[in-house]
């Protein structure tokens, strides 16, 4: 599986900047991507599953606040939120838009990482 030293994060990274997405995904084999923005009541209601997502499975998760880093949504063309973007090894591979289930997502994430 990861031949990176770096241990994966067990809670979600928020990004302050747009570089922070370029290092997560060259840090790590696996990374969850939550596109979302504190007033989207589904975001909030994807909370806990994102959460969830960062303890249970060998992705890191990141988190980019739509308000804060609006350029870094319009570069990967998030129209609606919450946008998941699944990245492995450096490639975007997988666009999930709306609320997903914990279940979903981990199944998602198992295919990249077993």
């Amino acid at each position: 599986m990861s031949s990176n030293a770096e241990p994966i994060p067990t809670e979600p990274i928020q990004l302050t900047d747009a570089e922070g997405l370029d290092e997560a995904v060259s840090t790590y084999d696996v990374v969850l991507v939550d596109f979302y923005a504190d007033w989207c009541g589904p975001c909030r209601m994807m909370e806990p599953t994102i959460e969830s997502i960062a303890s249970d499975t060998d992705a890191a998760v990141v988190k980019v606040d739509v308000d804060r880093l609006s350029g870094l949504s319009s570069q990967y063309g998030v129209q609606g939120i919450p946008t998941l973007l699944l990245f492995a090894d450096g490639e975007n591979v997988e666009r999930l838009v709306g609320v997903q289930s914990a279940d979903q997502l981990s199944s998602l994430i198992g295919r990249y990482t077993a």
